[in-house]
C-alpha cells in the first residue's frame, strides 16, 4: 500500500546513464532508444529494421547502412537522511517527519521511472537497520522509510555521512541529501568530495521557529538538540536580529559551498510540496 504522504515528482538526469538495464534515461550503451548514435554497415550491425535508406545510397562502397541508436537505460537513486539530533527539531512539524515524507516520495518517484532506489539513514555512522541497498522494491521501501515516526534520538552528531560514500553505487547516480545541514561545514566538504562522482540534490530543513518565530521579549528557553543542553536566554530585539543574521550567514556559506561542488540546494521550510521537486528538475530539460 502506498502512504498518502508520498507524493511522486518528475525528474532527470543530465548524463548519460552507464547502466545496462533499459529505463527512460539517456544512455550510453547502444540499443532500441531513440537517441541517434551514427551509422554501420548491416553487415557491422546485422539489424534490418534499421535500416538507413538515404544513407545507402550515398554509400560510395554501396554498403547497406543502418541506424545506431543509444538504449535509454536506468539510473541509481539515493535518499540519504539525516537522523541526528537537530532532525529532531519540532515548531509546527518534526524535521525527521518532513524527511519522510521527502525520502517515500523519492521512493514512489524512483518506482514510476523504473529506477533503482535506495535508502540510507545515518548519524554518527550508517544506522544499517534503517538501510536498503539498491533495488526495484518500492513497498520494503516504504516500510523502511515509515520506521521515522518512531525514531529519536538526541546528543548523537551526523559524522555518519562520510561512510555514506561506501553505500552508493559504482555507476554515477542521482543522490538526494537530505538534511538540515547544521553540521560543521567541513565535514559538509568532506562529503561532498567522497560523493563526487554523484550528483548530489541538497534537500536543506530549516524551520522559521528556529530563527523567525522567538520569543519578542523575555527569558526563553533554547536547547541544543545536538548535545541536548538547555540554555536559558532573554531576548529581545537585538537578539532576534543576531538569530536571523546567523541563519543569512549560514546560508550564504553553504551556498558558496555548494556552487564550488556546482550543485543547487532545495531548500523545505515547515511543508514539503512534491511540486517543488519537479520544479528543480525543470531547469535540466
Amino acid at each position: 500500500m502506498i502512504p498518502a504522504y508520498a507524493k511522486p515528482f518528475t525528474y532527470q538526469i543530465p548524463w548519460k546513464s552507464s547502466s545496462v538495464h533499459s529505463g527512460d534515461h539517456r544512455g550510453s550503451q547502444r540499443g532500441l532508444g531513440f537517441e541517434y548514435r551514427g551509422n554501420l554497415s548491416l553487415v557491422d550491425h546485422p539489424d534490418v529494421r534499421r535500416i538507413d535508406l538515404r544513407q545507402t545510397l550515398r554509400d560510395p562502397y554501396e554498403q547497406i547502412q543502418v541506424k545506431l541508436f543509444n538504449q535509454d537505460n536506468t539510473t541509481p537513486i539515493f535518499a540519504v537522511c539525516d537522523c541526528s539530533s537537530s532532525m529532531q527539531f519540532k515548531g509546527r512539524t518534526r524535521k525527521l517527519d518532513i524527511a519522510k515524507e521527502i525520502a517515500a516520495s523519492i521512493a514512489y518517484s524512483a518506482f514510476e521511472m523504473s529506477d533503482l532506489f535506495s535508502f540510507i539513514a545515518y548519524n554518527e555512522q550508517v544506522i544499517e537497520e534503517l538501510t536498503l541497498p539498491l533495488s526495484h522494491h518500492v513497498h520494503q521501501s516504504f516500510e523502511l522509510i515509515e520506521q521515522l515516526t518512531n525514531y529519536q534520538k538526541l546528543r548523537i552528531s551526523a559524522e555518519g555521512i562520510l561512510e555514506v560514500p561506501q553505500y552508493l553505487s559504482q555507476h554515477k547516480g542521482l543522490v538526494f541529501w537530505i538534511s538540515d545541514f547544521h553540521m560543521p561545514i567541513h565535514l559538509i566538504e568532506q562529503a561532498f568530495n567522497a560523493m563526487s562522482a554523484h550528483q548530489i540534490v541538497p534537500i536543506v530543513l530549516w524551520d522559521e521557529h528556529e530563527y523567525k518565530k522567538l520569543p519578542k521579549f523575555g527569558f526563553g528557553n533554547m536547547i541544543d538538540p545536538e548535545t541536548g543542553l538547555s540554555r536559558s536566554i532573554f531576548f529581545r530585539e537585538a537578539v532576534r536580529v543576531q538569530f536571523e543574521q546567523a541563519f543569512v550567514e549560514r546560508k550564504q556559506a553553504l551556498e558558496a559551498l555548494f556552487a564550488r561542488f556546482d550543485c543547487q540546494a532545495i531548500y523545505i521550510r515547515d511543508t514539503y510540496n512534491a511540486e517543488t521537486i519537479s520544479r528543480y528538475f525543470e531547469q535540466f530539460s
